[in-house]
């Protein structure tokens, strides 16, 4: 067992049947606009986290591909649940920006990742690397959402 509330919540899960979906739902009710994409969070571990969605009318814009604010709203579903699961107890963040680049059109269900170096965990600015992929592995969007890292408050 981790000593993440996160990854415990994760691992638990797994051991269910449709553990990874169920997981993936409870994880939108906390930002409940991530819920839009459907999101699966595939691989979660400290300083990396996996989320799918599939491609559907809902995510699509006018020239039926995947839109990129869905997929932007796939990355920072990623970010917060990498970010959950790898900030040091005496720290909190909060994201302070998104720079992204389209690269590529979106013509399949997508994967977006998100990772950070486990030596950036420090009060000041965390570049997060995202990056989201069709499914021949081509990425689409990629970029970075910057996070402000600071100490808690000692209560």
């Amino acid at each position: 067992m981790s000593n993440n509330y996160l990854l415990n919540l994760y691992e638990k899960a797994l051991k269910l049947p449709a553990g990874r979906k169920i997981f993936s739902m409870v994880f939108s009710r906390k930002a409940p606009y991530f819920a839009t994409i459907t999101p699966t969070i595939a691989e979660l571990r400290p300083n990396f986290c996996k989320v799918t969605f599939k491609k559907r009318k809902g995510v699509e814009n006018h020239i039926q591909t995947v839109h990129v604010i869905a997929i932007c709203n796939a990355m920072e579903c990623a970010m917060g649940a990498m970010a959950e699961a790898s900030v040091p107890k005496h720290l909190r963040w909060i994201p302070k920006g998104m720079d992204v680049t389209y690269t590529a059109k979106a013509t399949t269900d997508i994967t977006a990742t998100a990772e950070a170096n486990p030596e950036d965990w420090k009060p000041g600015n965390l570049p997060v690397t995202v990056k989201a992929t069709r499914d021949d592995g081509t990425v689409v969007v990629e970029g970075t959402i910057n996070l402000w890292i600071s100490e808690k408050s000692q209560k």
